[in-house]
């Protein structure tokens, strides 16, 4: 379901704006993104087979920003495969 890796990739993009949790708390900053990071890895391996070539390239170079918006551009890009 692509709707469950906009998610991942939406929460990533917040985690890197949140500039004040980077600050008071590093370690638990990069904690929560090395998490959701995993959790688009693991996302792209389970789907590996299912999704366009372009997002199978963007999530193997963790192109993860080009990754959202090529999502967002494409009709039903937040629906299931």
């Amino acid at each position: 379901m692509t709707a469950d890796l906009i998610d991942f990739l939406r929460r990533r993009e917040a985690i890197i704006a949140d500039h004040a949790w980077r600050d008071r708390d590093p370690a638990g900053h990069l904690d929560a993104l090395q998490l959701v990071s995993q959790e688009i890895s693991n996302w792209a391996v389970s789907h590996h087979q299912r999704i366009d070539p372009r997002l199978r390239h963007y999530l193997a170079n963790a192109s993860f920003q080009k990754a959202l918006a090529h999502l967002e551009e494409t009709p039903g890009g937040d629906r299931e495969f």
